[in-house]
């Protein structure tokens, strides 16, 4: 129960609109329990004593009572689902927001289906528990306080007679309720995994054609959506046994309150119209007896939606600032890496790394896959932190900035080129959205990206697709290049950004990328080897350690690990053809 209860608290913003819609709901209860009232009079004046001047002023009560009960329940709905609403608007931005922040780690260990999941069925399944839930808690629990004080007032005996059934609902609604939350738990990890196999499937579309697996990724969304129709069938059988339950333990009570209550009138104890009229408040007395039976299903499934929306709201991201952490001065000298150890669920990637890279060096790393290339230039960053040892910045500790002005020095160009569905514009302006028109056109031309965007429908305008689809591979490319050189980042990270390209394209961009790399210190996780062959320095990755570093000619001529690789990769090196053998990682 503490996920309602932080529901709960989530109201105070909205207290106002709380107590109007708690006004609303009070008024709405007390004018349902004042029916059974009015009918009392009705029976015994009009039916049975004839009186005229009841059948005038009867009537107009009961008009005037619906008409007031209606307005009142339209100003609880509005209000109530105005603040469900709210809540549910609150809760996305906070659990987008907490995602944002945390490390590459949580992305490794929580699916993009999973976390689309979250943001989108968890909490729909909070708003029913936010503005139903609390709306029927508070109007149908003051109508039955009011109803149950109406049949006391009326009959005592009998009241006491009616409310022997009560307590056996509490075991079976105790039930429903353990179930109905177990139920959607597994409904809405279910429905986390069929997102994830929809993001999976439908980004990987041109995989699943080229290998003909459309059949064998239908059959598995089929089991897996069979799965879910199954659990959504025990929710609706949860909810449809409830309310025949509880019919058949009001038909109980009801059954023995006529029986007493008859022959009652029979003696002449009593007269029709008690008796009538305690029949319909009984009556109006089950119904919300009812509808708190079902809230209790909607709050645990509510509960169960929170709890795991709390979950990653109350995840501490494992890479923060410090609170006195300082803004990083703009790079000077050099980055340092000191003893430098890294784990991964306790797997050893980098193993007492030292190293200098200098201001304005080009750095390339190489080495086969899995050799921590990438790991290591994610250190720089702080896109994980270090296990052992420290990453320095002109002698800072990158622990000790802030992350924002560390990565605002930094700019990465990768292989996966990321671009959003949005305009060319706002692609290359990404990171500074108020940037001048006049440096995006700088940025693109020295990118080598101009012409072709200005051969676009709608120029710098045009609106390019999901990552990009609608530009080719080295377009993208040259996009991603003229974001970088508009960040004109101190720091410039490229994970081989032509590894994936056309000779043609291979061209244009590597052209594009020399502009970038004037004047900056490039770290360049390097695939294709040729490109690094002027290169400042190369360093040789093995198992997470550095066994040699050099430039093209002094590796070349040691015949270590690098001379390996290259060999691995490059064929009639002696001729000089530079023909490509096979990439590696």
């Amino acid at each position: 129960m503490e996920a309602f209860k932080r529901l709960l608290l989530m109201t105070k913003k909205y207290y106002l609109r709380f107590i109007l819609a708690a006004i609303c709901m009070v008024i709405a209860g007390g004018l349902q329990s004042a029916l059974p009232l009015v009918s009392k009079p009705a029976i015994d004046e009009i039916f049975v004593s004839k009186d005229m001047s009841a059948l005038t002023w009867i009537p107009f009560a009961i008009v005037g009572i619906f008409l007031f009960k209606g307005l009142c329940n339209y100003g609880q709905n509005i209000l109530m689902s105005s603040i469900g609403l709210r809540i549910v608007a609150d809760l996305r931005n906070k659990l987008y927001e907490c995602i944002q922040r945390q490390s590459l780690s949580f992305f490794t260990g929580h699916p993009t289906g999973m976390l689309m999941s979250r943001i989108t069925n968890d909490v729909l399944s909070v708003q029913s528990a936010a503005s139903e839930a609390v709306t029927a808690l508070v109007k149908d629990t003051f109508t039955l306080v009011c109803l149950v004080g109406v049949i006391f007032y009326m009959d005592w005996k009998l009241a006491l007679l009616a409310m022997i059934v009560f307590p056996l609902t509490v075991y079976p609604i105790a039930w429903f309720g353990r179930k109905m939350r177990k139920v959607t738990t597994s409904t809405q990890i279910t429905m986390g995994t069929l997102n994830s196999l929809l993001q999976e499937t439908i980004a990987g579309t041109r995989i699943v054609k080229a290998f003909c697996m459309e059949k064998y990724e239908s059959d598995r969304f089929g089991a897996e959506n069979e799965r879910l129709f199954k659990l959504n069938m025990k929710t609706v059988t949860i909810n449809a046994i409830s309310s025949p339950l509880m019919d058949f333990l009001g038909g109980l009570g009801i059954a023995a309150v006529i029986f007493y209550g008859g022959y009652n009138v029979v003696q002449g104890y009593s007269t029709p119209g008690t008796f009538f009229s305690f029949i319909a408040a009984l009556l109006m007395l089950y119904e919300p007896v009812k509808r708190l039976t079902n809230v209790n299903n909607t709050i645990n499934q509510g509960i169960a939606g929170a709890d795991r929306i709390f979950s990653i709201i109350d995840r501490v991201p494992d890479i923060i600032d410090k609170t006195d952490a300082q803004a990083l001065p703009p790079i000077q000298n050099s980055i340092d890496l000191q003893n430098v150890s890294f784990r991964y669920e306790e797997k050893p990637v980098l193993k007492n790394v030292n190293l200098t890279i200098r201001a304005g060096e080009v750095v390339a790393f190489v080495g086969m896959s899995g050799g921590g290339k990438t790991t290591l230039v994610n250190l720089i960053p702080r896109f994980y932190d270090v296990s052992e040892g420290r990453v320095l910045i002109d002698g800072l500790d990158i622990r000790d900035v802030t992350l924002s002005s560390l990565r605002g020095q930094i700019a990465i160009v990768t292989q996966q080129t990321i671009l959003f569905n949005d305009t060319v514009r706002n692609n290359i302006a990404y990171g500074d959205i108020c940037t001048t028109e006049e440096e995006i056109y700088k940025a693109a031309k020295a990118a080598n990206a101009h012409d072709f965007i200005m051969k676009l429908p709608n120029g710098y305008d045009s609106n390019i697709g999901e990552l990009g689809t609608k530009l080719s591979g080295g377009e993208k490319q040259r996009i991603s290049i003229a974001r970088a050189l508009l960040k004109d980042a101190p720091i410039l990270i490229l994970d081989e950004a032509t590894s994936s390209l056309d000779t043609e394209a291979e061209i244009e961009v590597q052209d594009a990328l020399d502009n970038l790399m004037k004047g900056r210190t490039t770290l360049v996780i390097a695939h294709r080897l040729s490109t690094i062959r002027n290169a400042d320095r190369i360093i040789a990755l093995v198992n997470g350690e550095i066994v040699e570093e050099g430039n093209h000619d002094t590796l070349m001529a040691r015949k270590g690990e690098y001379y390996r690789l290259y060999n691995l990769q490059f064929k009639d090196e002696g001729n000089g053809n530079d023909r490509l053998a096979k990439d590696v990682e």
